[in-house]
């Protein structure tokens, strides 16, 4: 089966910033460096925010097991430890301990009465990996970068980004066409939903045209393309 086989290794070819070559690592920093974080120093208008309205302030409920093990299940096993060297199977072994398990919570609620944040939780480590079957990888933007963050903190950013978007949903703040990243509004809806917009037109004998922006961000950089499709009865 070829699945089993070797895989053939990409060649091998120095990065270029511009039309100069990377050769050492001081260059290679300068190149990823200003592909990566192109939007750096850029500024925004954060009064949009000021539209939206104050709601009161309610206390934060604690963490129960359920959520935890919830968090931990839709982890994969195969990712990449941050530099602690503990990987997702590490933590879900430790935690089939009943004592492991109730510490583990009563930390991680602590985290958020206290309103502190351990520094060991912000150790990261940073790694550049190529992208897959690129035509050439002489340009910085045939890479990506990723942080590999402690386990143990992504585990409770996991369960604080659940319950932030369960009480999202809750009270109706996501837009009714986001539906990226957000449970229960899989890509298998967003067709069902354009499906029903072609159809409804169709019946009033209208043709149905759809806008679609491909956003790429990649660090601060971004970089958008734009495809219109033209849906016509029969198709």
């Amino acid at each position: 089966m070829e699945w089993v086989k070797q895989r053939k290794l990409p060649p091998c070819e120095a990065i270029r910033n511009g039309d100069q070559p990377c050769h050492d690592m001081d260059d290679l920093w300068d190149a990823l460096h200003s592909t990566y974080n192109s939007a750096s120093g850029h500024e925004y208008d954060a009064s949009v925010l000021d539209e939206l309205p104050n709601e009161p302030v309610r206390e934060w409920a604690d963490f129960l097991e359920h959520e935890l093990l919830s968090a931990l299940k839709g982890c994969s096993n195969s990712s990449a430890p941050g530099p602690d060297h503990v990987t997702w199977v590490h933590l879900k072994e430790l935690l089939k301990d009943k004592h492991v398990l109730v510490l583990f919570i009563v930390l991680a609620n602590a985290c958020l009465w206290v309103g502190h944040w351990p520094c060991i939780f912000k150790e990261s480590l940073s790694v550049i990996v190529p992208k897959l079957n690129k035509p050439s990888y002489a340009v910085p933007k045939a890479f990506r970068p990723i942080v590999l963050l402690i386990t143990f903190g992504k585990l409770i950013e996991k369960m604080i980004a659940n319950r932030i978007q369960f009480d999202a949903v809750k009270h109706d703040i996501f837009h009714p066409n986001q539906l990226g990243r957000i449970h229960q509004r899989s890509t298998e809806d967003a067709g069902l939903i354009l499906t029903h917009l072609v159809r409804a037109g169709w019946v009033k004998g209208l043709q149905t045209s759809a806008l679609a922006f491909d956003i790429q961000c990649s660090m601060a950089a971004r970089s958008l393309s734009t495809n219109t499709y033209t849906m016509r009865p029969g198709y």
